[in-house]
């Protein structure tokens, strides 16, 4: 992505990888729960597993190095395994777990669970770019395939400073499955799809490098080489809001960073971010997130990031 902006909106909504648990199994298996994780991962790291969960008429089929993504869904049924034995039922606990017996007849499936965790700004985010149910395939994903066995090698070697390098891969998890999400899925309109869209990304670099810049319409299509109706067309069809709006929407994500990390004055705030008074960017502050800077500031400082979440697109 031409200016890196998806790193700059990872950075802002504080993407988090967390590996919850993983499994390995000999023989058939079968597991079923809730799930209480707004953004629910399953991965097959070996063999082969088939997964069901609410809003699906049949399961996904996952092979090894593929990726469930569980977008807002509340259970999961998954089921796997070969031989004549008896089935294995369990619930996956925390680390790494073993079930059945090797009985000489194979390999085990290996499985790793996780979530992302984001701000709530990144929940509105990802919510809005993710499908319900997301399947990451591994046949252009050898990255994803790669970090996965590293992952679950490092959960099953209990090795000195093995909690630190599991977090380090689930980061890097989740911005390989983006990637290869990027590339094999048909994105919804929203940020993750029009910042993947290379026509649009000069425009996208300028309002990301000088937000606080009065940009007009016509210098955005300028840069993007398109005409001013083209490009209007073009980003709302991608991003699912008007440039302008978009931009706003970003100033108001960088807005929230500053009030919650630092002590910036609400007034040095609105000029930096291109608003002509301290009473204009706070009238747009509160019609986007809820509430005046102030109070998001108190309010973020005592108890996290509060909801409701802006998003730019």
């Amino acid at each position: 992505m031409r200016g890196d902006q998806l790193s700059e909106v990872f950075e802002l909504v504080e993407v988090r990888g967390q590996m919850t648990g993983a499994f390995e199994v000999y023989g058939p298996w079968r597991s079923q729960h809730e799930i209480g994780d707004p953004l629910k991962l399953i991965a097959m790291v070996h063999g082969h597993g088939r997964l069901l969960t609410d809003g699906l008429d049949t399961p996904i089929e996952l092979g090894p190095g593929e990726v469930a993504i569980l977008n807002g869904r509340s259970w999961l049924h998954i089921e796997g395994g070969t031989g004549d034995g008896p089935v294995c039922e369990f619930l996956p606990g925390p680390g790494y777990n073993s079930y059945g017996h090797d009985d000489g007849d194979g390999p085990p499936d290996v499985v790793v669970g996780g979530h992302i965790e984001v701000n709530h700004v990144g929940r509105t985010l990802l919510a809005q770019a993710l499908p319900p149910v997301g399947h990451v395939r591994a046949a252009e994903a050898s990255a994803l395939h790669r970090n996965l066995r590293l992952l679950a090698e490092e959960a099953g070697a209990g090795r000195v400073g093995s909690a630190f390098a599991i977090r380090q891969y689930a980061q890097l998890l989740v911005l390989e499955l983006l990637r290869a999400y990027v590339d094999q899925a048909d994105l919804p309109p929203g940020w993750l799809r029009v910042m993947t869209d290379e026509r649009l990304s000069p425009a996208l670099t300028l309002m990301h490098g000088e937000p606080g810049r009065p940009w007009s319409l016509e210098e955005l299509a300028r840069a993007a080489a398109m005409s001013r109706t083209s490009f209007a067309e073009r980003f709302r069809t991608l991003a699912g809001v008007p440039p302008l709006t978009y931009l706003g929407r970003w100033r108001m994500l960088l807005a929230r960073r500053a009030l919650r990390d630092g002590d910036v004055r609400v007034g040095s705030l609105a000029a930096e971010l291109g608003y002509g008074s301290e009473s204009a960017f706070s009238t747009a502050f509160k019609r986007e997130v809820g509430m005046s800077p102030l109070r998001y500031r108190s309010r973020a400082r005592q108890a996290g990031e509060p909801h409701p979440a802006a998003a730019p697109a």
